[in-house]
């Protein structure tokens, strides 16, 4: 790629330079995988980016330690480094914190699926009337993956507002990447139990739980096991800063192994706080065999999304 280090400034944590992404490719590259696909990704309106970069430079009250950004740069800078590591389709995990906002981050979600065509065409919802018919104009118009934030959004999953977004979406089949786990910090309405009951009315929804439902591992993948479309992804776990404060249960990881077919990679670029090769790492040094990895960083995803061989 060469050095895009000009785009960096103090708030950086290392520039994006050629020997970063050779480092990148060489993981994916040495297991025989064409590239790699990260379901969770940022990708959201430059105003919006603003206010979550800024609530994590303030290190905000759910953080309570130093949060870097480590790929802070213009929109099109950050694409060409996701293309550059190898991603072969990534998200735009757009989310609303309040009501009439979830409509206009889908149209441009839509817009910026069009000029990316490996973009996975990300949507959103909040619990508001009228979800349930824009959560289907949504779909209609080419939606492939949506993204629930409960914690950031402080809804329930289980809000009557979101009966029909939900039947909608189960009909549809459209995956959902939802955190709904209660890290970083717990909110009102995190955890597993109302996902549990959303399952029981919908045991078919597609869920991808974000952060393999951190910190409340063991009851999340109990519903990966007993849901057949309930998915993982990664999104910053097994890393040494997630490792610090909410380790995974070593005990639990023949249970990983065994659900291999459902997990898969997520990054939370650009909004990490360690370069992107330390993902990779995470994943690869759990020593699952490399079977396991290429399920993870590509074929589970690409057979969920219906990613073709470029």
């Amino acid at each position: 790629m060469g050095s895009v280090d000009h785009m960096c400034d103090d708030h950086d944590v290392q520039p994006f330079t050629t020997a970063e992404v050779d480092a990148v490719r060489k993981v994916w590259q040495g297991i025989g995988l064409p590239g790699i696909i990260d379901v969770h990704t940022h990708f959201m309106p430059g105003r919006v980016m603003d206010k979550v970069w800024a609530y994590f430079d303030s290190a905000g009250p759910m953080l309570g330690r130093e949060w870097p950004i480590a790929y802070r740069a213009d929109e099109e800078v950050r694409v060409s480094t996701l293309r550059s590591f190898g991603a072969l389709a990534f998200s735009s995990m757009i989310y609303p914190h309040k009501p009439s906002m979830a409509q206009w981050l889908n149209a441009w979600g839509v817009e910026f699926a069009a000029t990316h065509p490996d973009c996975l065409q990300t949507a959103t919802f909040y619990p508001e009337p009228g979800a349930g018919e824009y959560v289907g104009e949504a779909i209609e118009s080419g939606a492939r993956v949506f993204k629930s934030h409960v914690q950031v959004g402080a809804y329930s999953p289980i809000d009557p507002l979101l009966d029909e977004v939900w039947g909608r979406i189960d009909d549809a089949q459209v995956p959902v990447v939802i955190h709904c786990g209660s890290g970083p910090a717990p909110g009102e309405f995190t955890g597993p139990d109302r996902i549990k009951t959303l399952l029981s009315r919908f045991p078919t929804l597609p869920l991808i739980v974000a952060h393999m439902g951190t910190p409340e591992y063991a009851p999340f993948l109990d519903l990966a096991e007993q849901f057949e479309n309930v998915h993982l992804d990664t999104t910053m776990s097994f890393t040494d800063f997630s490792e610090a404060g909410a380790p995974y249960p070593r005990d639990l990881m023949p249970r990983v192994e065994a659900l291999g077919s459902k997990i898969l990679f997520g990054s939370d670029f650009p909004n990490i706080p360690y370069g992107y090769r330390h993902a990779l790492d995470a994943i690869v040094r759990l020593d699952l065999g490399d079977d396991w990895v290429r399920g993870v960083l590509h074929d589970n995803a690409a057979r969920l999304f219906d990613v073709q061989p470029v």
